[in-house]
């Protein structure tokens, strides 16, 4: 039987690293969604992908580390990324093979409060 996933679930992007808020929600919310299959799905700016996961900890906290596929401006895209939990927030970076990469922080549930737009 399987541990109760502390990721599971939607997780909204409230920031990132090389990109402003009005960039990374252009086609609107900007999430990450782990399902209970060990897979998942995010969107941001005008990428898109399901995710492959595998979870552990690192320094004692939950670890998610994921491989996805999917598209970027409607060209097929791939990568990788990873993220550790603290209470009800997500941070960490995900990287478009020979593309992008970027840190994120994410909160739990669809409508978390994120940063005026605008503002980085």
């Amino acid at each position: 039987m399987k541990a109760s996933n502390p990721f599971l679930g939607k997780w909204r992007i409230v920031e990132m690293e090389e990109w402003s808020r009005d960039a990374f929600e252009l086609l609107g919310p900007a999430h990450f969604t782990f399902d209970e299959e060990d897979g998942g799905s995010f969107r941001f700016i005008a990428v898109q992908g399901f995710m492959d996961c595998c979870y552990g900890e690192r320094d004692g906290r939950p670890l998610v580390e994921f491989s996805w596929e999917g598209q970027d401006e409607r060209d097929p895209a791939c990568g990788r990324g990873w993220a550790v939990l603290d209470g009800d927030t997500i941070a960490g970076r995900i990287f478009i093979h020979s593309g992008d990469d970027s840190g994120f922080t994410a909160k739990r549930g669809g409508s978390g409060k994120a940063k005026p737009r605008g503002r980085r």
